[in-house]
């Protein structure tokens, strides 16, 4: 996201004009605060510790006990706040089970999302676990350790009463959070794209929420006609909008997300070997099926696989 732009990369979606298909991306941003990882990890198998994969840790991170994890705890089910203020998630429950299996607890601190890479490159946080989605430009700055895939998606009003057709977005009322590339493409893509096919713009260049919870809410209200966000984050806010919302279109432009690492650290082959390991004892799958994104699992993590 400034963009969580920062979150994801391009993803296709938007409107169809002069021949072209213009392009978004999924993402996120907001809200600041720390925490100590959630105990939503509770419900999942504490898996055990790996010795080879421990003994590839930076001295000071062993010595430490523990690895210091930023997430934007604004982004339903991935990572978010529950009634008790505690911060749980899909990359929370994987934080948690990545830290135990190189032996270490996860201190998983909440950060506004345009903070935390250069939080990373800071030494503030060992790794960054936010819906990053996995790209070239990310890469030249930090390592990602690839372990979901999503895309881009829309949603709408049951019933789609407005008649929002996902190939033509010029004009209509978009809902974005603040800093994602969702907010990006709407001001740099899709409406000069309108301009210069001669149709309105989308107004403000959307309208932008610090929470994806205010955008879903935003949408619901009937202030805005359209959502975009990552598919995992569209597909729980239909769920926990209990029928007031559906999907518009497909999901598009799939893309790996990867935890962030400090380039070139010992930490980026120790956390793929961690979920490399997740993955073959069931953790892995567990924590997808228990926030209901099963459908973003990916069959093997590596260091630094963008292809865009």
């Amino acid at each position: 996201m400034s963009t969580r732009t920062r979150r994801s990369r391009l993803c296709a979606l938007g409107a169809v004009i002069a021949g072209g298909t213009l392009v978004l991306s999924a993402c996120s941003s907001s809200s600041s605060g720390s925490s100590s990882a959630s105990s939503a990890a509770s419900a999942i198998k504490t898996p055990s510790a790996v010795a080879s994969l421990a003994a590839l840790l930076p001295p000071d991170v062993k010595s430490s006990g523990k690895l210091v994890v930023a997430t934007d705890a604004s982004y339903a089910p991935n990572e978010f706040k529950d009634a008790q203020g505690n911060l749980v998630g899909m990359d929370v429950d994987l934080a948690n089970a990545i830290a135990q299996t190189l032996g270490l607890k996860a201190d998983v601190q909440n950060a506004d999302f345009t903070s935390i890479i250069p939080g990373i490159t800071a030494n503030k946080y060992q790794l960054g676990m936010s819906s990053f989605t996995d790209t070239k430009d990310r890469e030249a700055t930090v390592d990602m350790v690839t372990y979901f895939s999503a895309g881009t998606s829309a949603a709408v009003k049951a019933g789609n009463p407005d008649n929002i057709d996902p190939n033509n977005l010029c004009g209509k009322k978009i809902a974005v959070q603040t800093g994602t590339t969702q907010a990006d493409e709407i001001k740099n893509v899709i409406n000069p794209a309108c301009v210069k096919a001669g149709k309105p713009t989308v107004p403000n260049d959307g309208d932008k929420f610090d929470l994806q919870t205010d955008v879903t809410q935003a949408l619901v209200a009937g202030r805005d006609q359209v959502m975009l966000a990552d598919s995992p984050v569209v597909d729980y806010a239909i769920q926990q909008t209990n029928g007031q919302l559906q999907k518009l279109g497909a999901t598009t432009d799939t893309a790996p997300y990867g935890v962030v690492v400090a380039k070139g650290s010992p930490l980026s082959p120790a956390v793929q070997g961690a979920i490399t390991s997740l993955m073959a004892d069931g953790t892995y799958k567990s924590i997808l099926d228990k926030w209901g994104v099963q459908a973003g699992a990916i069959s093997s993590s590596v260091v630094n696989g963008a292809t865009s």
